[in-house]
């Protein structure tokens, strides 16, 4: 649910703490990793320093975070990257979705939020891009109706 809204990399998925939630503000701390380092799992600081940040939760994440936690409760180990990918993969398979990675619902948070009009700046605050260039190259695409409409509004302007 996370990853499918805020986007966030595997391993900062892996590095949420209960902790991290601001339940007054409905927020989320973003500031550290679970990676595996020297054949065992590290808690580190986050890719960059722009990686970094704060970021509102949806209502419908939060909901699923409470819910969440009430089931983990017994569990309190990291849990290892890869194994996170093959939950994610049963939990897609299971769900009938096509084959994606789970570094591909980060991608489509981006994508659907520059389709959706997001100022980039924003975007790139929220995928916590260490520049703005980033956000614009790697997740911009134009598409037909996109460049139609925004044709149309210069036909409209020159009429």
């Amino acid at each position: 649910m996370v990853a499918a809204t805020l986007g966030l990399r595997r391993g900062e998925l892996l590095g949420r703490r209960w902790s991290d939630l601001d339940p007054d503000n409905g927020t989320a701390t973003i500031g550290q990793t679970v990676q595996r380092a020297g054949g065992e799992l590290r808690l580190q600081d986050t890719k960059t320093e722009d990686s970094d940040s704060i970021l509102p939760l949806p209502d419908w994440t939060w909901l699923a975070l409470l819910d969440h936690q009430e089931r983990q409760r017994e569990v309190r180990t990291p849990m290892e990257p890869r194994n996170l990918n093959r939950h994610f993969a049963g939990l897609r398979e299971k769900a009938g979705c096509p084959d994606i990675r789970l570094h591909d619902l980060r991608h489509t948070v981006v994508s659907l939020l520059m389709e959706l009009g997001v100022p980039p700046h924003i975007v790139q605050a929220i995928a916590r891009h260490a520049d703005v260039k980033i956000t614009l190259k790697v997740y911009s695409h134009a598409n037909l109706d996109a460049m139609r409409q925004a044709l149309g509004k210069l036909d409209g302007r020159l009429s």
